[in-house]
């Protein structure tokens, strides 16, 4: 759930009970300004304790669970470090050099955009799944990829 999803509900429950923003606002001790951008879906950030102290307010509450595991992270994501290259990144390949730390010369440059371009969601997944793929901790895999990010002087702020 992101944080308009989260303003739709607020929107939704706040109808419910009879308030205006203005005093949904006052109630939680923030700005009516803030309640609005949030409810429309304009709102940046708004941090978890404000967050919920206005979702408890509300008798809403956060849940947390795990996505369904994505059985095409290592697809995608060679696909993603494949785009400004002739040919294709081997799922097989990365999943390989993800687990085992082999890195060919011939795929360099591909895992270079990997680490630099790919979404962290996807790299998240694509370690998870190459983790089980292989029968590999994915504490080796981290390892591997923080090494690589400093060898390539990857200018990504995650890798630092």
């Amino acid at each position: 759930m992101n944080l308009r999803e989260i303003g739709l509900k607020v929107l939704n429950r706040r109808i419910a009970l009879g308030l205006s923003q203005d005093r949904l606002a006052k109630l939680c001790g923030l700005s009516r300004s803030t309640i609005h951008h949030l409810e429309a879906g304009t709102l940046n950030d708004l941090g978890a304790t404000k967050l919920f102290s206005l979702l408890s307010l509300l008798g809403l509450s956060v849940t947390t669970q795990e996505h369904e595991n994505r059985h095409d992270a290592l697809e995608m994501a060679s696909q993603t470090a494949s785009v400004s290259y002739k040919s294709n990144l081997k799922s097989t390949d990365l999943s390989h050099s993800l687990a085992f730390g082999d890195l060919p010369e011939k795929i360099y440059p591909y895992i270079a955009s990997f680490l630099d371009e790919a979404p962290l969601e996807l790299i998240v997944s694509a370690v998870e799944e190459a983790s089980q793929l292989n029968q590999v901790q994915p504490k080796a895999i981290w390892k591997n990829i923080y090494l690589w990010a400093s060898e390539m002087h990857s200018p990504r702020p995650a890798w630092n």
